[in-house]
């Protein structure tokens, strides 16, 4: 996310064999991700300064992931940074600290997870309306993948949080994206969501922008290698905006109500984003969820939470960076689930592929 309505105040174990519409993870992915949204390049106004209003994360931060057992971080971008004009080209220097943050993940051995950080909008324009097309989406994909694809370390994800958009007309757009990628060659794991920002607690639900629940089943891609991305927040509403969990027990059976989905059309599952303040009962709550997903590897292929990076403010309701005390309540109960789940790249009971 970058300045989002919610959070700022700054800036799917394969299914059964030959079951019809699998997904399946993609070669040379980690198929278990853990790990956390590592943010700075979604912040600030665009297109903004680098480091000034906005930053890619520095090699020691995605180090120190790697050294707390990660292995994995949600990487968010701004599309109109990436992609100035749509249609053209990728900036040059943009792309070139999108690669250098990639380098260092393959370095570190985690897997980045381009995060298309932008709600289902460019520079104001919601996609699907005549002035945005499901094609720009597509196009800049198509770019996207055509530079990573021979990338190992990267998963994609398609979009951030749409909203305002129908889930039968979103689940067609993605498809355009997914088929551009394809095209272009690339066959890292995608991860799409859908719209109402992707939540989990409404995702069976009939909304007035659709029901996720239908119509995101009609995700089309030919190598069948996706996972669906939601969202899950503690506080009362689910929006991620209070420090306060008194919707916790909502949102685990939100995480199990979407498992049972997912098992049930053989499915997979990826939770992109959920947190909780250092609240002794919102940090139980936040480490109950991680168990629920690490316990079902057949419906979730992992998790990153919510938020780190070095330019969240110290008093950040959700900033999961240490202080000079030592890591954070948050942090901790991360590295607790990260050391029981057992040793990299064999968690969630099974090896990454080669």
């Amino acid at each position: 996310m970058t300045v989002s309505r919610r959070r700022r105040g700054v800036g799917l174990l394969l299914a059964a064999a030959g079951l019809l519409g699998a997904a399946m993870p993609a070669p040379g992915a980690e198929t278990c991700l853990r790990g956390v949204n590592l943010s700075g390049a979604e912040f600030g106004t665009v297109p903004g300064r680098p480091n000034t209003d906005y930053t890619y994360p520095a090699e020691a931060a995605i180090r120190r992931l790697a050294g707390l057992g990660m292995t994995s971080f949600r990487l968010p971008f701004r599309w109109e940074r990436i992609q100035p004009k749509l249609g053209d080209e990728l900036d040059a220097a943009e792309l070139a600290r999108l690669d250098q943050s990639i380098d260092t993940a393959k370095g570190a051995g985690l897997v980045a997870i381009l995060d298309l950080h932008n709600f289902g909008y460019y520079a104001g324009k919601r996609l699907g309306a005549p002035t945005l097309p499901a094609s720009a989406l597509g196009d800049v994909w198509r770019r996207l993948a055509t530079h990573y694809r021979d990338r190992t370390n990267v998963v994609f994800s398609i979009m951030n949080e749409p909203y305002d958009i129908h889930s039968a007309e979103w689940a067609k757009i993605q498809n355009v994206a997914i088929a551009a990628i394809r095209k272009a060659g690339a066959k890292q794991l995608l991860l799409v969501t859908g719209t109402a920002y992707g939540g989990a607690h409404s995702w069976t639900s009939d909304l007035p922008v659709g029901n996720n629940g239908r119509d995101l089943l009609a995700i089309e891609d030919p190598l069948k290698r996706f996972a669906y991305d939601f969202h899950q927040y503690l506080d009362a509403d689910y929006s991620g905006r209070q420090p306060e969990c008194t919707a916790a027990q909502g949102a685990l059976k939100a995480i199990d109500d979407v498992g049972a989905w997912l098992k049930a059309h053989g499915r997979q599952g990826f939770l992109g984003e959920f947190a909780a303040s250092d609240r002794p009962e919102c940090v139980m709550a936040f480490k109950q969820m991680i168990g629920r997903l690490d316990s079902r590897p057949e419906q979730w292929i992992g998790w990153t939470a919510w938020g780190a990076g070095p330019w969240w403010p110290p008093d950040y309701v959700f900033n999961l960076e240490p202080t000079a005390a030592g890591e954070r309540p948050q942090t901790k109960a991360l590295i607790e689930q990260l050391k029981s789940s057992g040793p990299r790249n064999a968690m969630c009971g099974r090896k990454s592929r080669p």
